[in-house]
């Protein structure tokens, strides 16, 4: 299932990097819902490059159905970011830590300046190898990413606001 997801940021592309790259930011980023616990496990930058990783953990219920054939407890994933910080792109490739073999998921974060704003837009696919269920599923994932992406816009916002 393919996705995009926009934002719009009240700071320059450099300074929502630089809140997206803040290891205190992502310790924040704990309030977010659907998601918890979020754990920076590898923090690089030199110049125009960054590169980050989180491990993220899934916290909302889902259904029974899907309770059958995976574990809740065991919903948790590694994002792995590039930031190219002069084109002000960021790949990003979701990395199971279990399920690898039933869950595929990427995207490309592009912010750019839009008069005194930023806008980022999230573009990309999720896939879900489950039989009978792995449709819903991805319209669960994105629905949950879509969700947490405007609370992520709302939090990032305040940090840019903070000055």
């Amino acid at each position: 299932m393919q996705f995009t997801i926009e934002q719009a940021l009240s700071g320059s592309p450099r300074a929502v990097e630089d809140v997206l790259l803040d290891p205190a930011f992502v310790t924040a980023r704990a309030a977010l819902p659907k998601l918890s616990d979020p754990e920076l496990l590898e923090w690089t930058r030199d110049g125009d490059h960054a590169h980050q990783r989180i491990r993220f953990r899934f916290t909302e219920h889902i259904s029974g159905a899907v309770a059958a054939v995976v574990d809740p407890e065991r919903l948790t994933w590694v994002d792995d970011a590039t930031f190219d910080l002069a084109a002000h792109i960021a790949e990003h490739r979701i990395v199971p830590d279990h399920y690898a073999d039933r869950l595929a998921s990427s995207y490309r974060a592009t912010i750019t300046a839009d008069g005194a704003i930023s806008r980022r837009v999230l573009t990309g696919s999720v896939k879900v190898r489950m039989p009978l269920v792995g449709g819903k599923v991805e319209r669960v994932i994105v629905s949950g990413l879509t969700e947490y992406a405007e609370a992520e816009a709302t939090l990032i916002n305040e940090w840019l606001a903070r000055g």
